[in-house]
């Protein structure tokens, strides 16, 4: 292209400005070639005329097209000149807020001086395993591209972080260590990641100070190299340090400090183990106060001193190290507070013995008071001959004082280094590792001395590996895409170089002027200009004799040499430092150990200047014969930059480039001078003018297709070769040929032509747009006219029409007026004569009632003054009589008290008894025979009775037959004077029985009155309370309506509440399992990794039956209780060792916590369930009536009822000692056969037995007897509730006047004193049982009060110590105490075993017996029931139905585990019953329980456990492995709870379903296991589809064209470059998605998960799509556009239909995308005016502030035709958010996990209708 086509009007270029450096403006009119001027107009409408230089040929540089400015890549730039990368870097500054821009390989890090939110771990994990160009620039991006490299290359790696001081070089290089630390953290337990952290504190601690231009300036260099294993985790770390600034220690300018560690140990003096360090504030001391203020903004030296000191601890520094440490620094402030006092002569000194600060050093240091007071005013002159001492000059004891505080300082900060190395060294082999750079940049100076030289010499080394790696990269990418190159010429500063390190360079005369004795400064300098002046890098300032100017690459610098001799030498006096040596204390000595070569010393220069020197050298120095070729500070500092040099090459390195804005500190404040100075010295500018000699633009045949296909002509769009479509494109379009070249795989511009084929493609578009805009409005136009012509003949039409309506409507209205006044005013007439009527009858009404009620509330007055008297008067006898009779109940009771104690007490002395306790264990057989002798005599005595009661009977008899026959004789003689009389008797009987007829009917007329007088008025009543009662009905309704309306709100609330609790709650627990798993997964790496070790030589091995599932015997122990957690850790003890068990000490902690919380839930749930019973007994109470008169019935009930519990006590206690005497016939059975007695001893017994049976009957019938009084005395009293009280006066048995014979009342008696004495003695046994139990109660709580002593003397203890120390201890005392407390149970379980053993043993001889007997009477009687038995053989033979179980032996457990769980494949069972592993083992889990084998269903379900745990390890990325067993996992946990026999888990059960529950065993602890192991596998089969799923994310809702032709690319620079991209093509479109959707689904509905359980699992899988994406989005600065916020809602409303198509539109899955939908469409809004402000804020809920502001920060126009969001808009926003609320993290969390619920889904399955597929191979299982 010409000059003319380049500057043509409008055209925008640079024009250097003195303020602004660079300044913008626009061509007004075209400019010709030849003219001497350019007519230009600025951005603020100002209008210049511009000089051209014509013979050169320099025109101003071009301004790029808006579309490139803000590119990530500086050399994606179309024009690569000064301006164009300063103008970037600004914009991207300040509008966009990015602080990290790419140059090539380089990251220019600009120091924002604010905290920003984009290093959390969320960050980190957003830019782990991505490609360098593929997101926004970072300095985490550049730590990955280096790890990347690491592992695929296998070649160590460097990052090199430069800058001024203050532009960021520390936080730069902490986070790329906090990168590594993260992503390869170590693999085992050293936490040598958290070390390689901690150094940091430590080093900024003691290397680290204010400056004007930093709050936290590194005063040092350094190089940490972080060591990596085989599988790239951290193993370990190493650190160089270069050129401390020891000068800072003696001297700070103005608003400086000292090191940190002086200030931090002054904040923290006032502790008390700093006592005696004898400190106060940092004002009181020389060394600290010099630069005024000691204390920075913002910062806590104390708190910043226990983080130093918790990170010494963390890398093993001891305590007593510490305080060494601190005593030494402190040391160096008193050195700095000792007053030195002149002589009279001036040329010497002393200092005062009394000297407080002086003394304070020397006994920090442990040296010795006068030797020190003596050596730091003298000096020792050594000659051939003899020694001299000599006095120093004030000066000169001020600067040795000086030398020695800065020497002191450097040998501890070399011996810190020394150990902080110790602690990150490793003893495994480094297989690579990864260095950080941590160095000065290029530093210039009003007065630049030895340091700047230092520096600047080495930046120009680092300068020059930075240009030939770049031109090596170069040079790389061409020769990899076959383009033809020529050689770039760059700047080589090798010249420089060798002026300063050559022979007789720079370097090399100063060490010989140092060497000189009388060497002085000037001299040197005038070597320099005899010997350089020839050199083009070195020149002679004209005004000075003592300087030098050196040409280095960024800029020259002039060098002022005074104090570069002494610097050089760095020199201390050799009898201070003997002193040193001497200290009694080990750490001080050993410090200057090494300090022995040292050079006379020489007066040190004055005023403080400052020196540096090599700290730590790189390799191991070796000593000089004598002091004069002791090394100086130079040659260290030469040879440790070569050593770093060498490293550094060995790597391939990484650049990072501090940039600072502003000199003020001001956050985004951004001055050009400043920038473009330090651009210039870093090197940024020099890879722009590389890159910018070759082809800086290069473009992928895609996208260069997909940018301009607009210019390709229609014929060439049918080649099908996009290759070739591209270079006829360009044939055309660019006619010069060195303009471009065409590589394998890219295109490859010159500077400038894209901005050209820019030009073109918005020329091409703004033609297709005024054609498309000419149409547009011609057709509206049209459009208008005809809408307007039909819209005039619609009005007229229209209002014709209203005007007719009108006139029929007054018509209408007319007439209708007419009528309306006739019926009013007839209204109103009528409404008139009404009104006076009904007020008329209202009056009547009201007046009639009034007299009414008069009358009726007189009435009413009177009868409630009757019953209230009736009422008091009833009350007042009622309260007499209880009283009398609560008096005499009181005495009755003390009465029969008193005599109960002395029968209690007569009782209690005969129970002490021997011969009673004998009797009643023993005595059973003398109890036997009485009772038959006692039935004897009294059948002797019946009978005796009986002859008597004939006699008397017969006697009887005769005399009433003989009374008959005198009464006949009496009333013969009678008879006729009877007659009279009785009639007489008659007659008077008639007449009184009709006088009660007669008063009779007059009481029942008077009785029937008053009945209907009462009816009238109850029936009155009756009617008045209805109303009252519907007054009250409407009250309560309203009330409760109300009441209805708050309690409903107030339930919404609490339910909102609860389900959040209870959501947070199940996401802890979830985690907690998350955790547990990934701890017992680390537990078996260790484990594994161990073994590999220990198989080496020189290691011993694991023992051989150790499985790889150790770790998984926690369950069993889980599922049992707590005695089986203690049982299985001593197991575990004894078995594989204390290590072992140690590793499940956290699983004891993990259950005893999970113990506690399960006892306070079932607190809670007990205090809740008795406030419910509360509640219902009130209920209760207040729907009873009160009825005060059955207390009487009901306690005779109660003690009825109790009396029946007695005896059925008596009942039970008799059954056992029938037990127990059955047992000792047994044994005694036994011990007759072992010694060959007779068996009439057995006989005997057995009769005995036989008459304990009797008895045992007769105590039945007395239960019986009683009980049927009990039952029939209770309708009775029923009976007797509902008459008068006074009717039934008194109470008597329903059997009191029946006549009882003596016989029965004799054995009544008999039986109820034995039930009596039996009775007196279970309430002596209960009463020694409960004082036993207040003993046993009394006891415990003293130990436990002892326990509780010692607890509070081990927590006062415990508070002593230091935090880990504590948490180590309460550790310690935990496993102690869990240990004893296991040791308990264990002999406990081994007592009950024992005891259990015996009773087996003693039950299987009693067995045997009863067999042979029964063997025996079976055969004795076997003739007589042969036909029986035959009948009975018959029914046993009888074949039973399948029930449902499935029986094995306990041999084959192992296989049936193995057939079923390890070895089972799910296409093995295609086309069977889904979930058929887990009902099977439930089959057979419900045998062991039918058989009450508790053993057996604790093997099995630990083995099925252990062995899906096993399985699932082993296929631990096999989804439809894993979705197989979480699927029988859950069915085996439905099955557990719907046939456990909780009525909550049966409501679906069917009758043959409740058949198969289970009888014995309550599985809910291994229904908890279960539960966890279905969270665990859960988690895995998530983790392993979001590792298929996750590298197609990106591709296919972001970078793939759904819409095809909708996108267009942006120009782009070093994005993907080819060391970090992979080869191959890894891009995935949205169907891909899709089909790996649909694979899961089908395959977990093939395998019968639940649907809840899949609605969950697509829910966290769409939200990973959701943050995967949100999260790349606002990372990436080249999809954030109109054209990928449509492509990202066209992809979301694809995936939605899937949902809807599968159903599972209800799961929640699309609430968890609506952040990636709000961005979607906020890249789609319009963004100018306030309201669009307003829109976004109210559209984005789900986006927080950071995340909106952040997107419209990255929102990319892709053509010239978008505008950008401006900056006013962005505030505008950020105003309007102010009021939320939101979280200051800026991306989501892609690893949270929601927690999952496994919801109760019976099966309706019954267990006998499953049968077993052949191809599992369990024949051995039976069916039961």
């Amino acid at each position: 292209m010409s000059v003319s086509e380049l500057y043509s009007q409008y055209t925008r270029v640079w024009i250097p400005d003195p303020d602004e450096v660079w300044r913008s403006a626009e061509l007004t009119k075209d400019y010709k070639e030849g003219e001497k001027s350019l007519q230009l107009k600025f951005e603020d409408e100002t209008i210049q005329e511009y000089p051209v230089d014509v013979q050169n040929g320099q025109l101003p540089f071009l301004r790029n097209p808006d579309i490139l400015v803000g590119e990530n890549d500086l050399t994606a730039l179309s024009y690569l000149h000064e301006p164009a990368v300063l103008h970037n870097l600004k914009v991207r500054f300040l509008e966009s807020n990015h602080i990290y821009t790419y140059c090539g390989i380089v990251l220019v890090a600009i120091n924002p001086y604010e905290q920003l939110p984009i290093y959390g771990q969320d960050v980190i994990y957003a830019y782990s395993g991505q490609n360098m160009g593929d997101m926004d620039p970072h300095i985490f991006a550049v730590a990955e591209e280096a790890y990347k490299q690491m592992a695929r290359d296998e070649k160590n790696q460097s990052i090199i972080v430069s800058g001024e001081s203050g532009a960021g070089k520390t936080v730069s290089a902490k986070y790329a260590m906090r990168y590594f630390a993260t992503v390869g953290g170590s693999a085992s337990e050293t936490n040598i990641e958290e070390k390689v952290l901690a150094s940091s504190p430590i080093m900024e601690a003691i290397g680290n100070a204010k400056t004007t231009r930093n709050d936290n300036s590194s005063r040092f260099g350094k190089y940490i190299q972080i060591g990596f294993d085989k599988r790239y985790h951290i193993i370990g770390a190493n650190m160089r340090t270069y050129l401390l600034e020891k000068s800072r220690v003696v001297f700070q300018a103005d608003d400086e400090r000292n090191y940190h560690i002086f200030y931090q140990l002054c904040a923290a003096a006032s502790l008390p183990e700093y006592k005696e360090l004898a400190l106060t504030c940092a004002e009181d001391f020389f060394y600290t106060s010099q630069g005024g203020d000691t204390f920075i903004e913002g910062i806590d030296d104390a708190e910043d001193f226990q983080k130093t000191r918790q990170a010494f601890t963390l890398l093993g520094v001891r305590e007593s190290h510490q305080i060494s440490i601190f005593k030494i620094i402190a040391s160096i402030l008193h050195l700095g507070n000792v007053e030195i006092l002149a002589e009279r002569d001036g040329d010497s000194c002393n200092i005062s013995p009394q000297d407080e600060h002086l003394s304070n050093f020397c006994r920090l240091l442990g040296v010795e008071h006068s030797q020190m007071e003596h050596w730091l005013c003298h000096r020792k002159l050594v000659t051939t001959s003899e020694t001299y001492v000599k006095t120093m000059s004030l000066q000169q004891v001020v600067n040795a004082r000086n030398a020695l505080a800065k020497h002191i300082y450097a040998q501890l900060f070399g011996w810190i280094v020394e150990h902080v190395n110790k602690a990150l060294h490793t003893s495994l082999k480094q297989h690579s590792f990864i260095g950080v750079l941590d160095i000065y940049g290029f530093e210039t100076f009003e007065v630049n001395s030895f340091e700047q030289f230092c520096i600047n010499y080495a930046n120009e080394k680092l300068q020059q590996q930075f240009n030939s790696h770049v031109f090596k990269l170069e040079q790389e990418e061409y020769m990899k895409e076959a383009i033809p190159w020529t050689l770039i010429d760059f700047y080589d500063n090798q010249p420089c170089i060798d002026l300063i390190e050559a022979k007789l360079g720079i370097l090399d005369l100063l060490d010989e002027e140092c060497k000189v004795p009388k060497g002085t400064d000037q001299n040197w300098a005038q070597k320099l200009y005899d010997r350089h002046s020839s050199s083009q890098h070195f020149q002679k300032p004209r005004m000075s004799n003592t300087s030098f100017i050196v040409v280095h690459f960024a800029d020259k610098v002039q060098y002022h040499s005074d104090g570069f001799l002494e610097k050089n030498r760095d020199t201390v006096y050799e009898e201070q430092i003997n002193i040193l040596k001497a200290s009694k204390f080990p750490l001080v000595a050993d410090l200057f150990q090494d300090d022995k070569d040292l050079a006379p010393a020489t007066t040190s220069s004055g005023k403080g200047s400052s020196s540096k020197i090599s700290v730590r050298s790189a390799r191991p120095t070796v000593k000089a014969p004598n002091k004069e070729h002791k090394k100086t500070v130079g040659h260290q500092f030469r040879t440790s930059l070569h050593l770093l040099m060498e490293t550094l090459n060995a790597t391939t390195p990484h650049y990072v480039r501090c940039i600072k804005p502003n000199d003020e500190k001001l956050p985004f404040h951004f001055d050009p001078k400043r920038a473009v100075q330090q651009l210039r010295a870093c090197g940024v500018l020099e890879t722009i003018r590389i890159s910018a000699a070759g082809y800086p633009s290069r473009w992928a045949y895609h996208d260069f297709f997909n940018r301009y296909r607009v210019l390709v002509k229609k014929r060439e769009l049918a080649n099908t070769d996009k290759k070739a479509i591209c270079k006829s494109v360009l044939e055309n379009l660019i006619k010069d040929p060195d303009k471009f070249q065409f590589g394998r795989t890219k295109i490859f511009f010159r500077a400038g032509q894209v901005a050209y084929l820019e030009k073109l493609r918005a020329d091409k578009f703004r033609a297709a747009t005024i054609m498309i805009q000419k149409t547009v409005r011609g057709w509206l136009q049209k459009v208008k006219y005809r809408r307007l012509k039909k819209a005039t003949l619609t009005l007229q039409r229209y209002c014709r029409g209203h005007l007719a309506r009108r006139l029929a409507e007054h018509l209408r209205r007319t007439r209708a007026a007419v009528t309306l006044q006739k019926q009013y005013r007839m209204r109103r007439a009528r409404l008139a004569y009404q009104r006076v009527r009904r007020a008329t009858v209202v009056i009547q009404a009201f007046t009639q009632g009034m007299f009414v009620r008069r009358v009726y509330r007189q009435v009413l007055m009177e009868h409630k003054a009757t019953i209230i008297q009736k009422h008091l008067r009833a009350w007042m006898a009622r309260r007499h009589f209880r009283l009398q009779r609560d008096a005499a109940i009181v005495i009755q009771c003390a009465f029969r008290r008193l005599k109960a104690k002395q029968e209690l007490k007569a009782l209690k002395i005969e129970a002490r008894s021997a011969e009673h306790l004998k009797r009643l264990n023993v005595g059973m057989e003398n109890k036997v025979v009485q009772l038959q002798r006692k039935i004897d005599d009294q059948n002797k005595e019946l009978k005796t009775v009986s002859e008597q009661l004939t006699a008397i009977t017969s006697m009887h008899t005769v005399e009433v037959e003989k009374l008959r026959k005198e009464l006949a004789h009496y009333q013969q003689s009678q008879g006729g004077d009877a007659s009279p009389r009785l009639q007489e008797v008659v007659e008077s009987l008639q007449t009184e029985l009709q006088r009660a007829h007669s008063e009779r009917k007059v009481l029942e007329d008077a009785h029937t009155r008053e009945k209907d007088e009462l009816r009238k008025r109850v029936a009155d009543l009756e009617q008045e309370n209805a109303l009252l009662k519907d007054e009250k009905e409407q009250l309560n309704h309203q009330i409760l309506c109300q009441s209805r309306d708050e309690f409903a709100q107030n339930s919404v609330k609490e339910n909102l509440l609860m389900k959040k609790d209870l959501e947070e709650e199940r996401s802890r627990y979830q985690n907690l399992v998350k955790e547990y798993s990934r701890l017992e997964q680390r537990y078996d790496n260790l484990r594994d990794e161990m073994a590999i070790m220990k198989q080496t030589p020189g290691h011993r091995r694991n023992p051989s039956n150790q499985s790889s599932l150790e770790s998984d015997s926690n369950y069993p122990s889980i599922s049992t209780s707590e005695i089986g957690d203690a049982e299985d850790a001593l197991q575990q003890v004894e078995e594989i060792g204390m290590e072992k068990a140690a590793m499940d000490l956290t699983v004891f902690l993990k259950l005893q916590k999970r113990v506690r919380e399960l006892e306070q839930e079932r607190k809670k749930l007990q205090v809740q369930l008795e406030k419910r019973e509360q509640l219902d007994s009130q209920k209760a109470q207040v729907e009873q009536p009160k009825n005060d008169l059955d207390l009487d019935q009901d306690a005779d009930l109660a003690y009825n009822s109790l009396k029946r519990q007695e005896l059925e006590s008596e009942n039970k206690k008799l059954k056992n000692d029938l037990n127990e005497l059955r047992k000792a016939i047994a044994d005694q059975a036994t011990q007759n056969n072992s010694t060959h007695s007779s068996p009439d001893s057995y006989s005997l017994l057995l009769n005995q037995l036989k008459l304990a049976n009797e008895e045992l009957e007769v105590r039945k019938e007395e239960v019986l007897i009683l009980r049927t009084q009990i039952v029939n005395a209770d309708p009775r009293r029923l009976a007797g509730r509902n008459t008068e009280p006074n009717i039934n006066a008194r109470m008597s048995w329903p059997n009191s006047e029946k006549h009882v014979d003596q016989e029965d009342a004799i054995e009544a008696y008999h039986g109820v004193c034995q039930t009596n004495r039996l009775l007196e003695a279970q309430l002596q046994a209960q009463s020694r049982e409960h004082e036993e139990a207040v003993e046993n109660l009394k006891a415990q709580v003293e130990a436990l009060k002892e326990e509780l002593d010692k607890q509070q003397q081990t927590f006062c203890q415990t508070l002593l110590l230091s935090p880990e120390a504590q948490v180590e201890f309460g550790v310690q005392q935990e496993i102690s105490r869990l240990t004893n407390e296991n040791l308990d149970l264990k002999e406990l379980v081994e007592k009950m075993e024992k005891n259990e053993r015996k009773l087996k043993k003693q039950l299987k001889i009693y067995m045997k017996k009863v067999q042979d007997l029964e063997a025996a009477q079976a055969l004795a009687q076997s003739e007589r029931r042969r036909h029986e038995l035959t009948r009975q053989v018959t029914v046993q033979r009888k074949e039973k139905d399948f029930q449902g179980m499935l029986e094995y032996h306990k041999e084959d457990e192992a296989l049936l585990v193995r057939n079923l769980v390890t070895d089972l494949k799910p296409q093995m069972l295609l086309g069977t019953v889904p979930c058929l592993p887990a009902y099977l083992l439930y089959m057979c889990i419900r045998h062991a329980d039918y058989v009450n084998d508790d053993l057996k269903v604790h093997s099995l379900l630990t083995s099925t456990i252990n062995g899906i745990k096993k399985v699932l390890k082993k296929h631990n990325d096999d989804f439809e492995m894993t979705s197989f067993w979480l699927s029988n996992t859950c069915r085996l946990l439905h099955c557990l709870k719907q046939y456990s026999g909780d009525e909550g888990f049966m409501t679906q059960n069917s009758m043959k379903q409740n058949e198969h529950c289970l009888k014995n065993f309550d599985l809910t602890e291994y229904r908890q296991v279960l539960s966890d192991l279905s969270i665990q596998i859960y988690q895995q089969l998530i983790k392993i589809a979001e590792g298929v799923l996750q590298p197609m994310i990106v591709s296919a809702m972001l970078e793939n064209e759904s819409i095809q032709g909708l996108s267009g690319v942006k120009p782009t620079g070093y994005r993907k470059r080819s060391s970090s991209m992979v080869d191959g093509d890894n891009s995935y479109c949205l169907e891909a998605i899709v089909r790996q959707m649909n694979s899961f689904h089908a395959v977990m509905c093939d395998q019968g998960l639940d649907p809840e359980i899949i609605q969950q699992v697509f829910k966290q899988l769409f939200y990973v799509i959701n943050a995967v994406t949100l999260n790349n989005l606002l990372l990436r600065k080249d999809v954030c556009s109109w054209s990928t916020g449509m492509q990202l809602r066209y992809n979301i409303s694809q995936l939605e239909e899937w949902l809807r198509g599968r159903n599972l539109h209800q799961s929640g899955a699309v609430q968890t995308m609506e952040p990636l939908i709000q961005a979607a469409q906020l890249l789609q809004l319009k963004k100018k005016t306030p309201e669009d402000a307003e829109a976004i804020c109210s559209l984005c809920t789900s986006l927080s502030t950071q995340q909106i502001v952040k997107i419209l920060n990255l929102y990319t126009p892709l053509n010239e035709f978008e505008e950008r969001v401006t900056v006013a808009f962005i505030r505008t926003i950020q105003a309007q958010l102010q009021e939320r609320n939101d979280p200051q993290q800026l991306l989501l969390d892609s690893k949270h996990m929601f927690p999952v619920l496994f919801p109760f889904n019976p099966s309706s399955l019954t267990m006998d209708s499953i049968h077993i597929p052949a191809c599992l191979n369990l024949e051995f299982l039976i069916e039961v």
